[in-house]
């Protein structure tokens, strides 16, 4: 998972024009217009980062997007230090042999507990975000609308056809039928 906040420069309490200035900013910086000139890697490079950057404005400028990306962030593993921090995958700066995603003193006993409590809290916030619950509603509703559907269908039946079951009355279709035919 990609820091927005560190894509764009920002600290985490940065007001909305701050992350509307920085996204300008780096905008114009890494348009791939701008490139369309330069070598392939430097294209590719550029494209890549203005992707990130406008990702990183789409949600931090929407308030709902923002207060979403914060409480799963919160919780995720880059929070914590477990991976890095650097938004553009490159781990430089990082010893030969030590990393692959892992922080120092980070085991793998600490890893699968945390990965179960957030796992839970990404699966309870998301039991009780409000589309969740809409379409929870919906699809009751609709259950319930088939269900009154189907016994109305079959109280109407009884109502009309005392005596008679779905299949005797179909005989009794099929035996007209076939008398008209005769006749």
């Amino acid at each position: 998972m990609v820091d927005h906040y560190q894509v764009l420069g920002l600290a985490r309490n940065a007001t909305k024009k701050e992350v509307k200035d920085a996204f300008r900013r780096l905008a114009i910086k890494y348009h791939p217009d701008k490139h369309a000139q330069s070598p392939e890697h430097v294209r590719r490079n550029a494209t890549v980062r203005f992707k990130l950057v406008s990702e990183a404005y789409e949600v931090l400028n929407d308030d709902l997007k923002r207060a979403s990306y914060n409480a799963v962030s919160d919780s995720d593993c880059f929070r914590r230090g477990s991976y890095s921090s650097n938004p553009y995958g490159n781990r430089s700066g990082r010893a030969y042999g030590s990393g692959y995603g892992y922080g120092y003193g980070y085991s793998a006993k600490n890893r699968q507990s945390s990965s179960f409590s957030s796992g839970f809290d990404m699966t309870f916030r998301y039991l009780t975000t409000r589309a969740f619950l809409l379409n929870l509603a919906l699809a009751g509703g609709l259950y319930f609308a088939f269900t009154a559907i189907d016994t109305s269908g079959e109280t109407l039946w009884k109502m009309r056809n005392s005596g008679k079951s779905f299949e005797e009355a179909m005989e009794s279709i099929e035996k007209s039928k076939a008398h008209k035919d005769e006749g």
